[in-house]
């Protein structure tokens, strides 16, 4: 798997039936492998370990339904009174962030409404802050750590 542009992390990695696996101490299994699953683990990583976000208080890959269709945010991160206020949305490597991509995460949170949006390829990270509202988001400068999120400020 290539660098990213997110702090080292140590991964339990080991050989599975025809790919690797990896494991997700969120989910305490061991999932495949991939680009995308690369980028997640490395992500929580960086909330948890580098941002102050509560393992606990974090879901990955969590089912919902939008429009009558189930769909999976990749990281969906909850406040203390269980409340949602982030939604993540991972890509492989390779993909490039593109309005697609934020269109995408902007229909998710058409079911959430949270306060707060991440599009990440490891490399490149965009954050946004949300006017439910006015149906509006605004980039921020970096992506912010956990009391910033519960407070709701920029």
């Amino acid at each position: 798997m290539i660098p990213l542009k997110l702090p080292p992390c140590s991964l339990r990695i080991k050989a599975g039936p025809g790919n690797r696996l990896v494991y997700d101490s969120l989910r305490r299994k061991y999932v495949a492998l991939t680009p995308e699953e690369w980028v997640r683990q490395h992500f929580v990583n960086y909330l948890t370990g580098f941002l102050g976000y509560p393992p606990g208080l974090i879901k990955v890959e969590t089912s919902f339904r939008l429009h009558g269709m189930l769909r999976r945010a990749d990281i969906l991160v909850h406040d203390r009174d269980g409340e949602p206020v982030l939604i993540v949305e991972c890509k492989a490597p390779q993909v490039k962030i593109t309005q697609e991509v934020f269109d995408q995460i902007i229909n998710y949170n058409f079911s959430y409404g949270v306060p707060y949006l991440v599009v990440t390829n490891g490399i490149t990270h965009f954050a946004a802050r949300t006017d439910i509202a006015k149906r509006s988001f605004e980039l921020l400068d970096s992506i912010p750590d956990y009391e910033t999120i519960i407070r709701r400020e920029p």
